[in-house]
């Protein structure tokens, strides 16, 4: 008898270890079914949704880590009052269900919560079999056995359906309330839980969902929401979404990035209503990037006014369209040339120049006004975006130089080779999208270095590249610390800048650390303005998506508007920690009775003239190969950088820096200069009369 008896109970424990595994292996299935329920959730720094991807289902889910009281309470007194009392089933209900599929030949619907939720994760709601409902009486069992109830409850507040696609208690609130769950007023719960069960028919906003609802106000205490009372539906992909497209993001599960909602859609509001008004008549599209320092973190990219909207190319993110850049490029031709050893006081003769061009004729570069203003410093040239003396650095620094700082250490992917823009980039003929432009000028703000551009923030920063840049893979130090203060030193300088901008413009704040660059395209094609504090990066371009020329408006007027607008905005947020510029590392000079500044121990007489010294014409007017149509009497002035001796063909014309000569008719003229340490020759042409 005794071996009897514990053959029996090795019988029987072998079946409750065999119950145990099966239960065990029930309630894992259970969870790896859960998980294929997941969403992709693209959330922004703050938590708010930007984006949800349909999970394989075709519904939408954000998922919660647990469900306030009120909403625990109203789903159970819906659904399943004795859901505590019971291990997963509740057997006075199988025993009706089975009178019921015995007599009537149906089942009942009875089933627990924790049953509701096998079905689900089972995929059984549309098949309802006495077989099925077996096994979904298993599965409850074993998930009831290894979780906890308020586990189960979760579990099931993520699966439930609330109708129109919106699966889980997470994306129900956000999509029907905009809201959070933890936020929902208890109407707004009880409208939620009276959809569970014939969600197809009674999803909120139904007047069946509001016949329901209101059963379940007396355990709530509070009256439901009527029909008339629900905002509208929240999209699954916000406006900001469509930006993030420029970028090859990775998310599996849920991801948080760097982006401000919030901050956006006020920058987009900016944006649409500057458009809107009469002094953008001529310009249909804009376009903002704001980049936190010092952690380069992106914080808002709009490219359209309104992504929903399929007028005026705003289906296409001008963000990240290359558009020729105007004299953005400037504090970079100024900064290199700082590097080899001009500064800010160095002087530059700003008068015509001629350049010779593949098709035999001259370009004559001008400043914005068609003014020449003579003797004038690096300092007031580039705070006054000057454009002849930006071509003279240019010359200094020598193109392949510049061109060496975009492709090496900025990592620039050029549309056509960077020679053959040559002199041109600095008249800003060189294209650029306005997120790889923002993201150069970080390097101002970073004293020289240049940081990788981030998105990602789930666990360890992720980084990205803008459209026209190589891989970054390190932070570089682009310059050192000291001259990057010379140029943001320049450009943070308003009151030298009132040459050319004037006393009252866009680019004036009432702050102090702040310095600021505009660019306008040839012919009012594109205007620019990036601006920078320690704290934060903005900028700004306006045009036309289809690359049509505005109505004079230029940097300062056009895109300096909306700058002016987002900086006051940034100012008065979180990000704005009213960080200091430091100029520590300059020292100030008196040069003829004006204070300017440069470097500790500069040798200030010899690099004041450096620039001058490399400038080797001797003739400054004309110019090689220049052309004039012939009139009687018509005077040409020869002009020189010294005092010289004037011939032409050999005869001599006169003496002096200036002296008046009229051609005696048309032809080819050799016009020579002899100064007291060189000579100079040059050919022009005299045509005659059309």
């Amino acid at each position: 008898m005794r071996f009897f008896g514990r053959r029996y109970l090795v019988v029987l424990a072998s079946i409750l270890c065999g119950l145990f595994l099966s239960a065990k292996a029930l309630s894992s299935k259970a969870l790896t079914l859960y998980h294929t329920f997941e969403s992709t959730v693209l959330y922004d720094r703050h938590g708010e949704v930007l984006k949800i991807t349909p999970n394989s289902y075709g519904l939408y889910t954000i998922p919660v880590s647990q469900v306030s009281a009120n909403f625990e309470a109203a789903l159970l007194q819906k659904e399943d009052r004795y859901f505590y009392y019971h291990p997963g089933i509740n057997p006075l209900s199988i025993f009706r269900d089975l009178g019921t599929a015995l007599f009537r030949f149906r089942l009942s619907g009875s089933s627990t919560l924790t049953q509701q939720l096998a079905k689900t994760l089972l995929h059984n709601e549309n098949n309802r079999t006495l077989i099925n409902k077996i096994i979904e009486s298993a599965y409850a069992l074993s998930l009831d056995a290894f979780m906890s109830k308020k586990d189960i409850l979760t579990m099931y507040a993520n699966v439930a359906y609330f109708g129109r696609q919106a699966e889980g208690l997470g994306e129900a609130s956000r999509f029907y309330f905009h809201k959070k769950p933890d936020e929902l007023t208890d109407a707004e719960i009880a409208t939620l839980v009276a959809s569970l069960g014939n969600p197809a028919v009674r999803y909120p906003g139904t007047e069946a969902n509001t016949a329901v609802a209101g059963e379940l106000t007396e355990a709530l205490g509070a009256a439901p929401s009527s029909p008339g009372d629900l905002p509208e539906r929240s999209p699954r992909r916000s406006a900001e979404s469509f930006e993030l497209a420029a970028f090859p993001l990775s998310c599996q599960g849920s991801c948080t990035v760097t982006i401000d909602k919030k901050l956006s859609e006020l920058l987009r509001e900016i944006v649409s209503r500057n458009l809107a008004s009469p002094a953008f008549a001529s310009a249909k599209n804009a376009a903002i990037v704001v980049i936190k320092q010092p952690e380069n973190e992106l914080l808002a990219v709009i490219g359209t006014p309104d992504p929903q909207k399929e007028v005026n190319g705003y289906q296409i993110n001008m963000a990240a369209e290359p558009r020729p850049i105007g004299s953005t490029i400037k504090p970079f031709i100024y900064l290199q040339a700082f590097l080899k050893g001009a500064r800010p006081y160095s002087l530059l003769d700003d008068r015509e120049y001629t350049y010779p061009i593949a098709t035999g004729f001259n370009i004559y570069p001008k400043n914005y006004d068609g003014k020449y203003r003579g003797m004038v410093t690096l300092h007031s040239a580039l705070v006054n975006s000057l454009n002849v003396p930006a071509v003279k650095v240019l010359e200094y620094i020598e193109p392949k130089t510049l061109y060496d700082l975009l492709e090496k250490p900025l990592f620039f992917r050029a549309i056509q080779p960077l020679e053959s823009y040559d002199l041109g980039i600095a008249l800003g003929g060189l294209e650029m999208d306005l997120l790889t432009l923002t993201h150069y000028f970080t390097l101002f703000s970073n004293s020289g270095v240049f940081k990788p551009l981030v998105l990602g923030k789930s666990g360890t920063p992720i980084f990205v590249q803008t459209p026209m840049e190589r891989e970054l893979p390190i932070a570089i130090r682009i310059a050192p610390k000291e001259y990057v203060e010379l140029v943001t030193k320049i450009i943070s300088d308003r009151n030298t800048s009132v040459d050319q901008f004037g006393l009252a413009s866009n680019l004036n704040l009432p702050y102090k650390n702040y310095a600021v660059k505009t660019g306008t395209s040839r012919d009012y094609h594109d205007s620019w303005t990036i601006g920078y504090t320690p704290d934060f990066v903005v900028g700004v371009w306006v045009g036309n998506s289809e690359n049509t020329a505005m109505h004079e408006v230029s940097g300062q007027s056009g895109a300096g508007k909306i700058w002016h607008e987002a900086m006051q905005l940034l100012y008065a947020t979180e990000y704005n920690k009213n960080t200091e510029f430091s100029f520590s590392d300059l020292a100030s000079y008196e040069i003829e009775g004006d204070l300017e500044f440069g470097l500790p121990h500069d040798s200030v007489e010899d690099i004041r003239t450096e620039l001058l010294e490399s400038d080797t014409e001797l003739i400054t007017n004309p110019h090689s190969a220049d052309r004039f149509e012939y009139v009687p009497g018509s005077m040409i002035p020869l002009q020189s950088k010294e005092e010289v001796q004037w011939k032409i063909n050999g005869a001599l014309v006169g003496r002096g820096r200036e002296v008046p000569w009229s051609p005696v008719g048309p032809g080819q003229y050799v016009i020579s200069a002899e100064g007291r340490t060189e000579k100079s020759s040059i050919t022009v042409t005299v045509t005659s009369q059309q």
